[in-house]
């Protein structure tokens, strides 16, 4: 399965962009200090045979953006700056994370070491580090007397998220959300999390997903959704609109860096969800019914809410739900193509949907066949189908030719009057 958040190091040639598309405080060397003889990895110049020789990730350093784009300062590219993010890379090392790991979350959390830097900044200034208590501080220490790069170690380690907060932060998620969501993580031990991250991003993005396929699914699912949602479909919803409403929309829903920001600051709950106890079993399960390494990404990112399901007191009461009309293999496709068919609200349309239908005479096999071959109309509402079922009889589809209709054509149940009256000529070899 595929990582992303700390990508082996490799040796290249960086191509830097524009200062215009990046913020002034990320340096050359310190974004290649791997593998270099320099002392620091925070230097302020490197001359171009040292970029050329030293070892570095081959990845685009991506910051978080804030509201009106990159983490705004004051004090980018100063001195102060570098010796803060040694001062975070220490902290980082001290709560279990590697060298490597650290350099890389201390480049990627800008706004988290701004804030740092501010703080220690303001303290200086105002002459206020006398009257600045702080547990970790040892009795009697003259924090004024201190090191720059001291002052912010000791600054971060008040913070008590335990190198939480930086690590969030690289991964993309805004410093404002991860500081709400550190709350959830107070018991997670760093390098753990890093590890949980990694596993569940190569779950979730593997490198055979369809990238544009889960997008447009996804965009599909909302479009013909006309009934009362449960929680768990808001959420998700909720999702996706904050998705759509970034650049590039829910096609980018199967990009890693453009959707597990999103994904963790929807759902902080599944930095919880134990990998041995709950991440590979789930995997395991959905790999038993014939769900596909892909078709596996395409489910948890359309329906988030499965992560956190029981799989015998939950999921696999909701699949018997549909065990009676559809074989196991139709049950894997099903999930792949709605996985929404795990909700509650979609569970009691079902039922609905199979009362309307057998009020029109139309058998529950063929209601059945219709929702295997376009299990969106599991989402449309009895209301919406009869007035559908309707416009058929104005155009002389009369009950008898119903069930061909919608076996062959189930997606025609989704379509808007409107929509049908403009294409009644391709219908017109029903009518009878």
């Amino acid at each position: 399965m595929a990582s992303w958040a700390l990508p082996a190091p490799t040796t290249v040639v960086p191509t830097l962009s524009p200062s215009i598309d990046r913020p002034r405080s990320w340096n050359v060397a310190f974004v290649l200090f791997l593998g270099s003889n320099s002392p620091s990895p925070f230097v302020s110049s490197v001359s171009t045979s040292s970029v050329r020789s030293c070892g570095f990730r081959a990845t685009r350093v991506r910051f978080a953006a804030a509201e009106d784009g990159w983490c705004p300062s004051s004090t980018s590219g100063l001195p102060a700056v570098d010796e803060a993010r040694e001062a975070v890379v220490e902290i980082l090392r001290e709560f279990g994370a590697s060298q490597e790991d650290s350099v890389y979350i201390a480049a990627n959390s800008p706004c988290y070491v701004e804030m740092l830097v501010g703080n220690v900044q303001e303290l200086d200034e105002l002459g206020l580090w006398g009257s600045w208590n702080s547990e970790i501080v040892e009795e009697n220490m003259d924090m004024s007397s201190l090191s720059f790069r001291k002052k912010v170690y000791y600054m971060a380690k008040s913070k008590g998220d335990k190198g939480v907060l930086p690590y969030l932060e690289s991964i993309g998620v805004k410093l404002s959300s991860a500081l709400l969501i550190a709350r959830y993580l107070s018991s997670e031990k760093l390098r753990q999390l890093i590890d949980k991250v990694n596993f569940v991003s190569g779950i979730l993005f593997p490198s055979s997903i369809n990238k544009a396929l889960i997008g447009r699914n996804a965009r599909r699912m909302m479009m013909y959704l006309s009934i009362p949602v449960d929680e768990d479909v808001q959420s998700t919803l909720s999702f996706f609109e904050k998705m759509e409403a970034r650049h590039g929309g829910l096609s980018m829903l199967g990009h890693k860096d453009a959707s597990f920001p999103y994904l963790v600051e929807s759902f902080p709950k599944l930095l919880l969800c134990s990998v041995e106890d709950h991440f590979k079993p789930l995997v395991g399960f959905l790999e038993l019914l014939g769900v596909p390494e892909a078709g596996i990404a395409t489910i948890l990112l359309s329906f988030p809410p499965i992560i956190f399901c029981d799989i015998e007191k939950e999921i696999k009461p909701k699949l018997c739900a549909f065990s009676k009309g559809f074989e196991e293999k139709d049950i894997a496709k099903m999930l792949m193509k709605y996985p929404w068919i795990l909700s509650t609200s979609i569970q009691e349309n079902y039922e609905k949907i199979l009362a309307f239908f057998n009020e029109k005479k139309v058998p529950k096999s063929s209601v059945d066949l219709a929702i295997r071959s376009w299990p969106h109309i599991l989402g449309c509402s009895a209301t919406k189908m009869k007035s559908m079922v309707e416009q058929f009889n104005e155009f002389g589809v009369k009950k008898k030719m119903l069930v061909p209709v919608i076996t062959s054509s189930p997606q025609l149940l989704l379509k808007k009057p409107k929509e049908f009256q403009e294409d009644d000529l391709s219908y017109e070899g029903w009518a009878v």
